[in-house]
C-alpha cells in the first residue's frame, strides 16, 4: 500500500502542465527517432544529454521516459513497413509484422503492436514500481564483493547474448573497459593511459564517448553504404483491430509480457531472448497455419515481451545502479551529470525523483498509445527524407552536443575519434553495447573491487566471501557453459522454419 501511495503522489507531480509537455515531446520524438533506420532511443537520448542539462531532473526524465517508449515502439514500425529492424529486439516483429504488411495488414501490424507495448509497458512499469523498492532494500545489505560480482554478471551476460560472436561480445567488452580507465588512478592519483595529453587526465566524458559510438559511427557507416534511391515504403492505411484480431493478440500480449519483465528486471540485460522464446511459443501455440505468412500473434506477442522488457530494465538502473542496456547506460550518465548517485540508496535520498520517474512512464505509455494510433501514416512518410540531409543534420547537432559538454574544442576531436571507432566496430561486426558498459561499470568494478581487497589484507578469496556471490559466479558459469546448448537449440528451430522465412532472416542480417 505505501508503493502505490508513493505512485500515486509520483502520479500527482508528474500531472503538470509543463511535465505533460515534456513527456508529449519525449513519446513524439522518441517515435521519430525510432523511426528512422539505425536511429535508436540511445543515441537520442545521448544527443539530448547536454540540451536537458539546463532542465530540472525530474523533467529531464520525464522526456527520457516519453523517448524511451516511443522510440521502443518506433523501431516497429521500420520492422514492419521495410523489413528492416533498427535493432536486434525487432527481428522477431520482423518476421511476421513484414509479411502483413506485404498482404495488405500492416495497419493491423503497426496497431497490435501499439496496444501490446502499451499493455506490457503498463504492466512492467507497475510490477517495476512494486519490486524496485524492495530489491533496493536488499541492496544495502549487499557488500562489496556481492557488487562486484553483480556487476561481472550483468557484463558477462550481455556480452555472450549480443551477436553471434561471443569472441567479439568481449573484444567489445574490453575495449570499453580499457577506455574506462582513461584518465587519474582513483587511489594513487597516477595518470593511466592519457599518453600526455592534459585533457584526459579528468576521465573521458561519457557524453561524448555515446554521441561518438551511436551517433558519429552510424551516420559515418550510412555515408560508406549510402544508396540514392529511396527505400520503398509499403503504404499504410487506417490502424485499427478486427473483433478476430484482439482475440488472437490478448493472450500474445500477456504471454510476452510474462517472457519480457523478468529478463529486464534481472542483470542480464537484452530483449532478444525474450522476444525469441515468445516467438517460438507463439508458433508452437499457433493453431493456425499462417506463421511464415503473416501471423498477428508473431507481432503481439514478440512486440509484448520487447517493451516488458523495456519496463523492467528499470528495475536494476533504479535499485541496483547497473545499466543493461545502451539506453540504461546513457541515462545513468544522466543521473551522474545532475550529481545524482544510482545505487541502493537513490530510492531513498531521491524518492521524489524516481516516482515521479515511474509514474511519468505510465503517463508517457498512454500518450504513446494516443498518439501514434492516428500518426502511423505520418511516421511512414518519414522514411521518405533523404539520408544525406538526415545524417548531416545528425552530425551537426553531434559535434554541437560534444562541445557544449565542455566547452572544449578538445571534445570534437575526441567525438571524431569515437566516431571512426564506432565505424570500424560496426565494419568488423563488433557489438557496441558492451563497449559503452565497459566504459561506465568498468570504474564502478573497480572501486568495488578495490574496496573488497582493501578490507581482506589484498586476498582474494574475499570475493567469494558472501553467499550471493558464489551464486552468481556459478551462474555466469551455467549460463557460458550453456551457450552452446542455446545455439543447437536456436539452430534446430531456424532448420523447422519455411524455406522463405530462412531467407527473409539472412536478409534481416545483411541489413
Amino acid at each position: 500500500m505505501d508503493n502505490f501511495q508513493l505512485l500515486m503522489g509520483g502520479l500527482e507531480s508528474a500531472l503538470t502542465p509543463m511535465n505533460l509537455l515534456y513527456a508529449a515531446l519525449g513519446v513524439l520524438l522518441g517515435t521519430f527517432v525510432g523511426v528512422l533506420p539505425g536511429i535508436g532511443p540511445a543515441m537520442a537520448i545521448a544527443l539530448l544529454l547536454p540540451v536537458t542539462y539546463r532542465l530540472e531532473p525530474t523533467s529531464a526524465f520525464i522526456m527520457f521516459a516519453g523517448l524511451y517508449y516511443g522510440g521502443m515502439y518506433g523501431g516497429s514500425t521500420t520492422s514492419i513497413l521495410l523489413n528492416t529492424p533498427g535493432e536486434s529486439a525487432s527481428v522477431m516483429t520482423a518476421l511476421e509484422g513484414n509479411r502483413m504488411a506485404r498482404a495488405g495488414r500492416g495497419a493491423q501490424a503497426l496497431a497490435t503492436a501499439a496496444v501490446g507495448s502499451f499493455i506490457a509497458g503498463t504492466i512492467g512499469t507497475i510490477l517495476v514500481a512494486f519490486f524496485s523498492p524492495a530489491l533496493a532494500d536488499v541492496a544495502v545489505e549487499l557488500g562489496a564483493p556481492s557488487y562486484f560480482a553483480l556487476m561481472v554478471l550483468a557484463l558477462v551476460m550481455t556480452t555472450t547474448v549480443l551477436g553471434t560472436s561471443a569472441l567479439r561480445g568481449f573484444a567489445a567488452l574490453f575495449l570499453g573497459l580499457s577506455i574506462g580507465l582513461v584518465g587519474l588512478d582513483l587511489n594513487t592519483g597516477q595518470p593511466r593511459l592519457t599518453f600526455g595529453v592534459t585533457q584526459l587526465v579528468d576521465r573521458l566524458d561519457i557524453v561524448v564517448v555515446a554521441v561518438g559510438i551511436f551517433a558519429l559511427g552510424e551516420a559515418l557507416w550510412v555515408a560508406a553504404h549510402l544508396r540514392r534511391k529511396p527505400a520503398h515504403v509499403i503504404p499504410v492505411g487506417r490502424p485499427w483491430l478486427s473483433r478476430d484480431d484482439w482475440g488472437r493478440s490478448w493472450k500474445p500480449w500477456l504471454r510476452g509480457t510474462a517472457f519480457g519483465f523478468p529478463f529486464g528486471a534481472l542483470p542480464a540485460g537484452g530483449a532478444e531472448i525474450p522476444t525469441f522464446l515468445s516467438y517460438l511459443t507463439e508458433r508452437k501455440l499457433s493453431k493456425r497455419d499462417d506463421f511464415g505468412r503473416g501471423a498477428i500473434e508473431g507481432v503481439a506477442g514478440p512486440e509484448a515481451a520487447n517493451n516488458a522488457s523495456a519496463a523492467g530494465m528499470f528495475v536494476p538502473m533504479l535499485a541496483l545502479g547497473l545499466p543493461v542496456t545502451a539506453t540504461a547506460a546513457v541515462m545513468l550518465s544522466a543521473l551522474q551529470g545532475y550529481g545524482i548517485t544510482p545505487g541502493p540508496q537513490l530510492m531513498t535520498d531521491h524518492a521524489d525523483l524516481v516516482w515521479t520517474l515511474l509514474a511519468s512512464l505510465l503517463i508517457g505509455n498512454t500518450l504513446l498509445l494516443v498518439l501514434n494510433l492516428p500518426l502511423a501514416p505520418l511516421w511512414a512518410r518519414l522514411l521518405r527524407i533523404p539520408r544525406p540531409q538526415l545524417y548531416a543534420g545528425i552530425l551537426f547537432f553531434a559535434c554541437l552536443g560534444a562541445y557544449a559538454t565542455n566547452m572544449d574544442p578538445f571534445d570534437i576531436g575526441l567525438l571524431v575519434a569515437f566516431g571512426l571507432l564506432g565505424l570500424m566496430m560496426r565494419r568488423f561486426g563488433l557489438p557496441v553495447l558492451p563497449l559503452i558498459l565497459g566504459v561506465i561499470l568498468g570504474p564502478l568494478m573497480e572501486t568495488k573491487l578495490r574496496e573488497a581487497l582493501t578490507i581482506s589484507g589484498g586476498d582474494y578469496t574475499a570475493l567469494l566471501s558472501e553467499p550471493l556471490a558464489v551464486v552468481i559466479y556459478v551462474l555466469i558459469a551455467l549460463f557460458i557453459l550453456g551457450r552452446p546448448f542455446i545455439a543447437r537449440l536456436r539452430a534446430r528451430a531456424e532448420q523447422s522454419a519455411d524455406p522463405d522465412e530462412l531467407e527473409d532472416e539472412k536478409e534481416l542480417a545483411q541489413s
